[in-house]
């Protein structure tokens, strides 16, 4: 009778699809490390990256493509240097709405989605809203998007502009825990 269970459970095993492993699956220690490798070079190849995590490139690439179904990668794409693009000043603007309801909401996101100087929108507890990332090329050019753009948006009643002086640390690197579930 043990033998039987064992031969089923190894059955079973055998014919979990992607859709079971993401309900029933923790990311293993090659998950992590491809995560970990992909965070800090996007760029990196196949090749380079199975010798890496020291397996062959066929599964390497079929754990790559299962992570990017699963949604763990997102995207890929390059970091630009916003200094080299002219882009010298950066901001965080606290706001706060004039009303919480969901058609405020609603409308204040679709009015900052259109504006491609504010590049990270936040909804957040405290004493505001939202905090906003915006890029400008220099303080006029700043000025000019605050008070001609962002406070006709009729649904802010009140922000607070913070000027970055300097970064000390930017990292698009998040921690991979070693107890991450596979979700669906």
């Amino acid at each position: 009778m043990q033998l039987k269970n064992r031969f089923l459970i190894v059955n079973t095993i055998n014919f979990i699809t992607v859709t079971d492993m993401a309900s029933n699956h923790r990311l293993d220690h090659i998950d992590r490390r491809i995560l970990g490798i992909l965070q800090k070079n996007a760029k990196i190849t196949n090749a380079q990256l199975s010798k890496d995590i020291k397996l062959s490139p066929a599964p390497t690439l079929e754990r790559v493509k299962k992570l990017e179904t699963l949604g763990f990668i997102k995207s890929y794409h390059a970091k630009l240097d916003a200094q080299k693009l002219g882009l010298g000043v950066t901001t965080f603007v606290s706001v706060k709405l004039n009303k919480h309801n969901k058609l405020n909401n609603e409308s204040f996101i679709q009015k900052i989605q259109d504006l491609e100087e504010v590049v990270e929108c936040h909804y957040i507890t405290g004493s505001s809203d939202y905090i906003l990332k915006v890029v400008a090329t220099d303080i006029e050019a700043y000025q000019n998007l605050m008070m001609h753009r962002i406070s006709e948006i009729e649904e802010i009643d009140n922000m607070q502009t913070m000027v970055i002086l300097s970064t000390v640390k930017d990292s698009n690197v998040v921690p991979i825990p070693d107890n991450t579930l596979v979700m669906k």
